[in-house]
């Protein structure tokens, strides 16, 4: 089997998620909607890896939004167990990037989920998609190439 560590070696981000009991549903695993939330954290943990805002313009920069994301289910994930996420920028383009995630459980020692997302560069005053600042770009790239 393989570990975290070897699993999520190519990941330069990586976070933990205790489970809570209460994100179980009626089937006794973790209710696939939670998944997308823990994707979500993962997210906010690489923008503020790059101290870079997650949804309000700062300092002149646009925020960022959702445009799409997926998620496929692996295997169920039950209460207790810690879930270890690595997630990386996988493209670049002029106004959106695209997020990899995987999720892998610590009790089961595999990986329970991969999801994606496309990330939009979006000015909220004039609400509408911006370009991918260069300093965004670049700090992106410092990441990338921690692994």
């Amino acid at each position: 089997m393989a570990s975290a560590i070897s699993e999520l070696a190519d990941f330069p981000v990586q976070t933990n998620i205790t489970v809570q009991w209460g994100e179980m549903d009626a089937a006794n695993h973790v209710n696939n909607v939670v998944y997308l939330r823990w994707f979500e954290h993962a997210r906010v943990v690489y923008l503020d890896r790059l101290n870079y805002p997650v949804v309000l313009e700062q300092e002149g920069l646009p925020g960022v939004i959702l445009a799409k994301q997926d998620c496929k289910y692996l295997f169920p994930v039950h209460y207790p167990d810690t879930i270890t996420m690595g997630i990386k920028v996988t493209e670049i383009g002029e106004d959106r990037f695209v997020m990899h995630c995987k999720m892998y459980s610590q009790e089961h020692q595999r990986l329970v989920a991969i999801a994606n997302a496309t990330i939009v560069t979006y000015d909220y005053v004039k609400q509408s998609k911006a370009p991918v600042p260069e300093s965004l770009r670049q700090g992106i790239q410092a990441i990338e190439q921690q692994v």
